[in-house]
């Protein structure tokens, strides 16, 4: 499995009554890897995992690889309540063709070190995949430390790679200093791209490229091949709308984009809700004042419906 290049955590396309809009998710599948995205991530934070019943977790991966069919891997973030959920979730995903996992530690419940690590281990073992451990101590209150990443590293051949979301780049930095390339490391945090790639991040798990997927993959390209001046020029223009991914309604504000930029809706499921009033006012403003001064015209990239 390539971990490198930008993988979008996709967001799930829901129909007005709130069922899975599989036309939509295989849609914009293909439409992120036609604007340049390495694969997709399916069933993670952002595509809102835990308001998903087994079994369409199930039929949204099914979605997934008969869309892609090959042209980039598709990569199952598991994610459950219970250990054998989440074992369960993963054979599904290799019995249907996933290429990849991506690991989560368990909803809610934030126990220690041994236990965090068996229920992982676990995940690890219950298929051949390629898997990439989640780090996400903000959202899921469990901290993967950089030694505990290389105690796990030592002992699963099939753990190749780390989605870093503490917010702290350092973090990649010392993974690197403890394992070298032992493993690949992909930022998790939008408005922290730039910063992880300076410290030996090589992939990038993205949320805005979900509506902006040109200009993520250009603004990660430029800042992997030291393209200095043209990657903080395009990450001054992005970083409002960047910022969105790391606040607690970071689902809805990403929707929002989708959906001014053609390809999706706002709609959410509860305990979620589509922001109203002066809240979907003013970032409807900061996300329609981005893309009118966005530095290449829209009309140049590969929008949904045009060919």
């Amino acid at each position: 499995m390539n971990w490198k290049g930008v993988l979008p955590a996709i967001t799930t396309s829901f129909t007005e009554d709130l069922h899975v809009d599989h036309s939509a998710v295989g849609k914009h599948c293909c439409w992120l890897l036609d604007n340049g995205c390495a694969g997709i991530v399916a069933l993670g934070s952002l595509g809102e995992g835990a308001t998903l019943s087994f079994d369409e977790k199930v039929e949204i991966l099914r979605t997934c690889v008969g869309a892609v069919q090959g042209r980039g891997p598709v990569v199952a973030s598991i994610s459950a309540l219970t250990t054998s959920e989440a074992v369960a979730i993963a054979k599904a995903a290799a019995d249907l063709g996933c290429d990849a996992l991506m690991v989560l530690p368990p909803y809610v419940y934030q126990g220690n070190w041994r236990e965090m690590k068996t229920h992982v281990a676990m995940v690890f073992k219950a298929t051949s995949l390629s898997c990439m451990l989640y780090n996400n101590p903000v959202a899921y209150g469990t901290d993967f430390v950089p030694e505990q990443i290389c105690e796990l590293a030592a002992e699963h051949e099939n753990f190749e790679a780390v989605k870093e979301s503490s917010t702290d780049a350092r973090r990649v930095s010392a993974i690197r200093a403890l394992l070298d390339r032992r493993l690949e490391i992909s930022v998790g945090v939008d408005d922290a791209v730039l910063e992880a790639i300076g410290v030996g991040a090589t992939g990038w798990i993205a949320g805005l490229a979900n509506a902006l997927p040109r200009e993520s993959v250009e603004l990660f390209n430029h800042g992997l091949n030291g393209e200095s001046d043209k990657a903080f020029e395009l990450y001054r223009w992005f970083l409002p709308l960047l910022r969105m991914d790391t606040v607690p309604n970071f689902v809805q504000l990403i929707k929002l984009v989708q959906a001014e930029v053609g390809m999706g809706n706002p709609r959410v499921r509860p305990p979620r809700l589509e922001l109203v009033g002066d809240e979907l006012q003013r970032n409807t403003m900061i996300i329609r004042d981005a893309l009118h001064s966005r530095l290449q015209p829209v009309a140049s990239f590969a929008l949904p419906n045009k060919k």
